[in-house]
């Protein structure tokens, strides 16, 4: 098989499954997904065409990490909000964004931002950035990070004295996915009082990339 055929192919399949997935995941087609990768292919089969010797997982790396960046940097700055490097993931969320992320997954890093502002104790500045992430309802990131968002929005607006907000929320996150452990965390939110639940960050911890068991 000559090597732009094969570039082409392992392009195509590269595509096809990534937008499969996001399909099944009810995320809806990732435009820009197709866009940059369609761009990144042609350019490599003109390469491979042009006798540039380009080898398939090179192409394949390249094709993953631009067409991933951004999923890439969240998980880089859920791993620092985890050890504590709160305002170092901060700045690479603000980072990301700058690299135009198309809708589904600006939502996904606003929520994950969200959270990590909430770990800060910065309950006001978390609730506007998850609000601004969940307010398009017409973008699905997908149910874990719907549920992840909703619940977190819930505790925001909990510490923030907005109680019936926080309600609505919680409510929100147990419909959304409530086999989840934002779900759970929910629950237990509605059946405890505010000055109960005000100081706990046990759940707010949980990072909207983190599956339920």
């Amino acid at each position: 098989m000559h090597p732009s055929l094969l570039i082409l192919l392992i392009g195509l399949l590269y595509l096809l499954g990534f937008g499969g997935l996001s399909y099944l995941r009810r995320q809806g087609l990732p435009t820009r997904f197709a866009i940059e990768g369609l761009i990144i292919i042609a350019v490599s089969v003109a390469l491979t065409l042009a006798n540039v010797p380009l080898h398939p997982l090179l192409f394949l790396i390249i094709l993953y990490l631009v067409t991933m960046r951004v999923r890439l940097l969240v998980d880089l700055g859920n791993w620092l909000t985890a050890r504590g490097n709160c305002r170092q993931a901060l700045d690479l969320y603000q980072f990301t964004l700058r690299l135009g992320p198309d809708a589904i997954s600006r939502q996904i890093v606003l929520i994950n931002r969200g959270v990590t502002l909430l770990r800060m104790q910065d309950p006001e500045a978390a609730r506007l950035a998850l609000m601004e992430a969940l307010i398009n309802e017409q973008v699905q990131p997908g149910a874990k990070y719907l549920a992840a968002g909703y619940y977190n929005l819930g505790l925001a607006c909990r510490r923030t004295g907005r109680e019936a907000e926080a309600v609505r929320h919680f409510n929100e996150a147990v419909d959304t996915l409530p086999d989840s452990i934002y779900a759970h965390g929910a629950r237990q939110a509605l059946k405890h009082p505010p000055q109960q639940t005000t100081s706990n960050d046990e759940h707010a911890a949980d990072r909207p990339n983190h599956p339920a068991p």
